[in-house]
């Protein structure tokens, strides 16, 4: 993401679920809030995907699921929203 301040453009990264899983991956060291955000992450993809009715809802719900690991800050995995 860019921020435009002073007429400078400066790049603010937003760290997600994909880039976690890439770092725990490569054994660079999480922090415990990330490691739960992976951990509150696994388990509501897992519920979300089981509540599924249909194979046509099933691959809906994961495309959406895959757009969340990609583009969502870690932290929004911290809320109670998704502590299933």
């Amino acid at each position: 993401m860019l921020n435009k301040t002073d007429n400078k453009v400066k790049s603010t990264a937003i760290i997600t679920i994909n880039n976690l899983r890439d770092s725990d991956f490569t054994g660079q060291p999480l922090s415990h809030q990330q490691r739960l955000a992976l951990k509150n992450f696994d388990r509501y993809r897992i519920h979300e995907l089981n509540q599924q009715l249909t194979e046509a809802t099933f691959h809906k719900k994961y495309a959406q699921i895959q757009v969340m690991a990609n583009l969502f800050p870690f932290k929004e995995f911290l809320k109670e929203d998704y502590f299933v």
